[in-house]
Order: structure tokens, then sequence, then C-alpha cells
């Protein structure tokens, strides 16, 4: 609804609905004009919403805040409907007016007396709406802690194959060929099983083949220093008995 004299806003009151608790929201009057106006609020259930300010004087091209609080309401409306509406009214006040000068007669209809009105509809909303979640931010949020969990495995599986080749090269008595096979042979499938696609596979696979590789290579010094070691004690025993 168009108007000379205030700027009604905004165009409908928005008070958001909940059981047991006050609610307020506002409004903007602004003069439009270079001369003094005066404005008077009107609602059509009073005693459900309290006013503050119900009636001032504008001066010219200036602006006030009217806030309309609603009585807290003592059951759930599921449809949010309302009937009530407020009405603003406006007239011209003589210049230099002020509150002293604010009376009835000035919203009484009159020749050359003009006198706007501007009427606003009460729309509940709800008091904590749910804030819908996208199912794809869900799944961005999920993707970073799948791959956390894929990696703490990952970072898991290397570190039982870093000790079971620790233990290779550090216990005693060393292990035989076929030992070091079995081992060899029972961490490969593990890692088959687990991390098949893991970018370090073919790492720890390097690492199995020089464990494995160690291992033949201990087994034959092993065989060779017993064989010098007879040849040393046969060759010692003939010394003896010559």
């Amino acid at each position: 609804m168009s108007s000379t004299l205030l700027r009604v806003s905004p165009s409908e009151l928005k008070i958001p609905y909940e059981v047991k608790r006050q609610r307020s929201c506002c409004m903007q009057l602004i003069n439009k004009t270079d001369k003094y106006v005066a404005f008077k609020v009107k609602t059509t259930n009073p005693r459900k919403y309290s006013v503050r300010h119900t009636c001032g004087i504008l001066l010219p091209r200036s602006s006030c805040s009217v806030t309309v609080t609603m009585q807290a309401p003592k059951e759930m409306q599921l449809d949010y409907h309302c009937k009530d509406k407020f009405l603003v009214q406006s007239a011209v006040a003589r210049d230099g007016a002020t509150m002293r000068d604010f009376v009835p007669e000035l919203f009484t209809r009159a020749p050359g007396r003009l006198i706007e009105e501007f009427k606003l509809r009460v729309v509940y909303i709800a008091a904590n709406p749910p804030s819908p979640v996208p199912e794809e931010a869900e799944e961005e949020d999920a993707a970073p802690a799948l791959e956390e969990i894929g990696y703490e495995a990952k970072k898991s599986s290397a570190f039982d194959v870093e000790s079971r080749l620790r233990s290779v090269d550090n216990s005693e008595p060393k292990l035989s060929c076929t030992e070091g096979a079995s081992l060899a042979s029972t961490l490969v499938g593990d890692r088959l099983h687990k991390v098949h696609d893991n970018p370090k596979f073919e790492q720890d696979m390097e690492l199995l083949s020089e464990a494995r590789s160690s291992q033949q290579g201990f087994s034959v010094m092993f065989v060779l220093f017993v064989f010098m070691s007879s040849v040393f004690i046969g060759h010692l025993m003939k010394h003896i008995k010559v």
C-alpha cells in the first residue's frame, strides 16, 4: 500500500512462535516528508500484544522503531495460522509539534485533513527451525574419517611388517630358510588380504624379499662355517695322533 507520509517496513510482522515464551518483532516508521507527522499503532487483538511506542510524532525526514511483543502462547499451534492484524495511522501535525500536542482529534477525519492508514498482518514462524543438512555434505564430512581410518590401518600393517622383520634380524637363534620362507609367505598373505590397494604394497614386498635373501645368505654361511670347523678339527686330530 503506497503512502505519502510514512514508509512502514516490513510489510508484515513475522513473530517466532514458541510455547510459554514471549517473542518480539519490530517495524520501522520513516517520515518521507518535510513536515511533522503524528502516528498511532492499533491492533485487532490488544490483549495478546504489547506495543512500544503506540503513538508519537516524527520530525521531518526522521524515523523510529516500534516493538511488538506477543504474549507467551500456552499451547502449540501446528499450522502457524494467524488472523491478527496491525494498523498504522499517520496524519500531518503542526510545525514544531511535540507529544503535548498529540490529541485524538489529529486522526479524526475532516475536510482538508490527510489521514493515511497502513495495514500489516501477523505471520507466525517457527522459533527454532531445523537446519537441513544435504546428504552430499554428510558424505563429504564422512570421507575424511574414512581416509583417516584407512591411513591408520596401513600404518598398523606397515608397523607389523617392520616388527616381524626386526624379530628376524635380532632374534637368536636365526631362522632357517624354511622358517624364513614360511614367515615371508604369511606376511605376503596378510598384505594381499588387508592392503592389496595400498601404495606401499610394493615397498613392503621389497622388504620381505630382502628378508628372505638375508635368511638364505645366513644359511649358506652357517653351512660353510660348520664345514670349515669340521675340516679344522679333523686336521687337528690327525696332528694329535701323530
